[in-house]
């Protein structure tokens, strides 16, 4: 009974990252673990000049995509920015 109700939980949790694939949100949050995964291997190969320019294109993306969702919606980037650690809060 509870292995039943554990599945479609975890059921219904893959319909709704299926559903919102396409969601700006989504798409900064996979733009972002690339990064990560890209910036750990650079640390190891740093004449990997491929994987630098892959880098500097997903960035470029990212950014994009933020200075988008920055300007449709300033609640989502700022909820976003928080949750992903991204940037570096403005101190003054």
């Amino acid at each position: 009974m509870v292995k039943n109700s554990l599945i479609s939980v975890i059921s219904q949790e893959a319909k709704e990252e299926n559903e919102n694939k396409g969601s700006v949100e989504f798409q900064v949050f996979s733009f972002t673990n690339k990064i990560r995964r890209l910036t750990s291997h650079l640390e190891l190969h740093k004449k990997d000049y491929l994987s630098q320019r892959g880098l500097r294109k997903t960035l470029g993306k990212r950014q994009r995509l933020l200075a988008y969702l920055s300007k449709k919606n300033r609640i989502r980037y700022k909820e976003l920015i928080g949750q992903l650690n991204i940037r570096e809060p403005k101190t003054r």
